[in-house]
């Protein structure tokens, strides 16, 4: 198949992540192939343009869907209207019960072609909801096409500028809806400019929103660069506390970010009303959010992880446990209560802070939280651990990282990955140096895209 050749055909499954597979006839050949086809879905037929080769396998690009999959929803059936022109979901036109089946698969595939030895994979579990589901979300202002009036919202598919107001999203509540309806017809009446990107100039940049589900309480963080004068930022506190939602909002900040990099982020931080954080309960323990702070995006879905990962802990009474990559703490905070010790180790200064603050709120004290690079800190720590609970980010445990944690020897460690294939990369090493995984499964944290979390135990070969 050369590169720039039209080909179609049926897609048979969709690969971690998010990897089309369609079988299509090789018309010089007459050979069946696989081309991968990212963005198409398992039952649809599509036709796709070579792009490339990649280990001897083709990769096209997703032309046009010429027949939907027989399972796939309409807007009639309750389809969210932006799918497939943005880019913040890619399975929202499934079944739900057939997304998890999807991704439950996807994962077996993966460590099945990695794990030696016999291993027990469990059912795929999800959090109690497939919609509404996240406590924290990024907007853009910008514009839906070049030239066009002002928008707030996703980045459409496959497009760095262009920007699709999301106004009924399926991933956020009524509440995080009309905050964001709300912040767009105001500044929009406003007139003022979004900061472009190439040209850095303008004014409007971001919107953050978060929100606490054991409170109801919302956060509103307007990100614009520090030409202030036309903003009018009283009247913008006014409009959000008039909408429906307005007594929830608990906190509603202005930051200023002049840098040209296009990060949600603040180099100056204004309450313009309430507080500058949130309080959100996880197992019965309560945490500190602040706009920044790293926090699982889906609360309802973080505690049904976080309650696998204690059933696979087991007992731990009179045992140091290490929670590397522990972010604000959460798992160290729920394992603490059960255990002698728990040392934590974060390389975001402001995340260990937060950690630090949560475990006073909670009234632990046998916790410690240390800041700095895990390959460099374990160096420095002379308590040795009986159990290690790795939750790395998603490029997975630098190697010789690694190479220390086997040292230690620990008869179990819990590894959660919100990367798969960064996940079946350090479990060959684990293997090799004499680990062997027992139990493995998906925990669906991010309904409609392409992510899945996945925790394993492993246990050290006598």
């Amino acid at each position: 198949m050369k590169k720039g050749a039209i080909v179609s055909g049926q897609i048979v499954r969709v690969d971690y992540p998010n990897k089309g597979i369609m079988i299509t006839k090789d018309e010089a050949t007459g050979e069946t192939r696989e081309v991968v086809v990212k963005n198409a879905l398992p039952g649809q037929t599509v036709s796709a343009r070579i792009l490339k080769m990649r280990h001897g396998r083709p990769e096209g690009q997703l032309l046009e869907v010429t027949a939907p999959a027989p399972n796939e929803k309409t807007v009639e059936e309750g389809l969210c209207p932006h799918f497939g022109v943005c880019g913040g979901c890619c399975y929202r036109s499934l079944p739900y019960e057939d997304e998890l089946a999807m991704k439950e698969a996807q994962i077996r595939r993966l460590l099945d072609s990695v794990v030696d030895t016999p291993y027990e994979y469990e059912p795929i579990t999800h959090g109690p909801q497939s919609t509404e589901f996240r406590n924290k979300m990024e907007f853009s202002f910008g514009d839906e096409y070049k030239d066009g009036p002002l928008s707030l919202g996703l980045h459409k598919r496959n497009s760095m500028y262009d920007i699709v107001p999301v106004m009924k999203c399926q991933m956020i509540d009524l509440g995080m809806r009309q905050i964001l309806r709300a912040t767009l017809g105001f500044y929009q009446k406003k007139g003022l400019p979004y900061y472009h990107k190439m040209r850095h100039d303008g004014v409007l940049r971001h919107l953050l929103l978060r929100k606490s589900f054991s409170e109801g309480g919302y956060m509103v963080a307007l990100v614009t660069t520090g030409e202030t004068a036309d903003l009018d930022l009283p009247g913008y506190v006014d409009h959000l506390l008039a909408l429906p939602v307005g007594d929830r909002i608990r906190g509603i900040l202005h930051m200023v970010n002049d840098s040209v990099a296009d990060t949600v982020a603040s180099q100056k931080t204004t309450v313009l009303y309430g507080t500058d954080y949130l309080t959100e309960s996880l197992l019965g323990l309560q945490f500190k959010i602040s706009p920044f702070s790293f926090f699982q995006t889906n609360s309802l879905g973080a505690e049904v992880l976080y309650r696998v990962a204690r059933s696979y802990v087991g007992e731990t009474q009179g045992r140091t446990v290490f929670d590397l990559y522990s972010g604000t703490g959460t798992i160290a905070q729920m394992l603490a209560p059960v255990a002698r010790h728990v040392v934590g180790v974060e390389i975001v200064e402001e995340a260990v802070q937060a950690a630090r603050e949560n475990a006073r709120l909670n009234g632990l004290t046998n916790c410690t939280f240390i800041a700095g690079d895990v390959l460099k800190k374990l160096d420095e720590i002379e308590e040795r651990p009986d159990f290690i609970v790795l939750d790395p980010p998603r490029d997975g445990v630098h190697p010789k990282a690694l190479e220390k944690i086997i040292a230690y020897g620990v008869e179990n460690m819990i590894y959660i990955s919100c990367k798969p294939t960064s996940l079946i990369r350090d479990l060959e090493i684990l293997q090799g140096s004499g680990y062997r995984v027992v139990r493995a499964r998906a925990v669906d944290m991010f309904p409609g895209t392409a992510h899945v979390e996945t925790c394993c135990l492993l246990e050290k070969l006598k």
